[in-house]
């Protein structure tokens, strides 16, 4: 089992940043690719973002492209999401996952390859 848990959320302004966090624990020992999602209330859950086992391959969701960006510091067990420009669009709970992997470049933007989710934090975006 592996446990995820987002904190970074909270209210900001059209055009500011957050940085949103998802500490990992549990069976860390095997190989994770990592994802973020979100979901705006009546939608479905997005993909956001995604991330390698080895940290060195990334991939983006088309509107989040050139604004956020996905990272992972394994001394830390923690993968990161820095958002920058932020949309009123944007406002969303954000969730984190991770999808058990056998390499160490694979990565996916699909949700139902992810084993574990994390509860999520909610990011407010105001115009």
């Amino acid at each position: 089992q592996v446990q995820l848990v987002e904190s970074g959320g909270g209210l900001v302004q059209a055009g500011g940043s957050l940085r949103l966090s998802c500490a990992t624990s549990g069976r860390t020992a095997s190989r994770y690719a990592m994802g973020w999602f979100r979901q705006a209330p009546g939608k479905e859950r997005e993909f956001v973002a995604a991330i390698s086992w080895s940290g060195t391959s990334t991939v983006y969701g088309d509107s989040v492209k050139g604004r956020l960006t996905i990272s992972r510091d394994f001394a830390k067990n923690t993968m990161y999401l820095q958002m920058n420009s932020l949309k009123p669009e944007d406002t969303a709970v954000y969730y984190c996952a991770a999808a058990q992997v056998r390499t160490n470049n694979y990565y996916t933007a699909f949700k139902s390859a992810y084993d574990y989710w994390g509860q999520g934090t909610q990011v407010t975006v105001s115009s």
